[in-house]
């Protein structure tokens, strides 16, 4: 049984990239100052490295959090449509390191143009100051497919994040 493990976590991947591209609005969680826990709700999009990215005001919160101690997660769940066992609903929680991506650097214009092309109506606050863009380079994450379907998966398997569901770049 346990060398059908490592296929039966392989053949769920493609599972965990569907979920992350086709959502776009997740839990962040943080830590506050005191190290106490901290979540809040954010628009995300994937870049094409397959990175998290994040538009959020540096007046938050979660900002200064995130800010302050860069390693958070990011839980997506398939939508809830009101019915049914809400636990058979696929999740993923992603852990990862988050920096803020300069204006001035190269992939800047990139991941911008990655994070409108989902998010299109935030267009307008990327004019305003207190906004920055954030990366979340993902280092784990754990899938739940539904009762006694949960995957842990390394960094290093997480590349497909970059490549989107149909395995080409998204």
């Amino acid at each position: 049984m346990q060398a059908q493990e490592p296929a039966r976590r392989s053949a769920q991947l493609p599972r965990l990239v569907e979920l992350v591209h086709t959502q776009r609005w997740a839990a962040l969680a943080t830590l506050d100052p005191d190290g106490q826990p901290f979540a809040s709700m954010v628009a995300y999009a994937v870049n094409p490295e397959g990175g998290l990215l994040l538009h959020l005001s540096r007046l938050a919160a979660h900002t200064r959090h995130l800010e302050a101690r860069p390693r958070v997660a990011l839980v997506i769940s398939e939508a809830d449509c009101g019915h049914g066992d809400p636990q058979t609903l696929a999740r993923v929680t992603l852990q990862g390191e988050v920096r803020r991506v300069d204006p001035e650097a190269a992939d800047y214009a990139t991941d911008r143009a990655a994070y409108l092309a989902r998010l299109p109506d935030a267009e307008p606050l990327f004019s305003f100051g207190d906004f920055a863009l954030f990366c979340i380079t993902p280092t784990a994450a754990r899938l739940v497919g539904g009762f006694a379907q949960a995957f842990s998966y390394p960094a290093g398997e997480l590349g497909a994040l970059a490549k989107g569901p149909s395995g080409g770049m998204k």
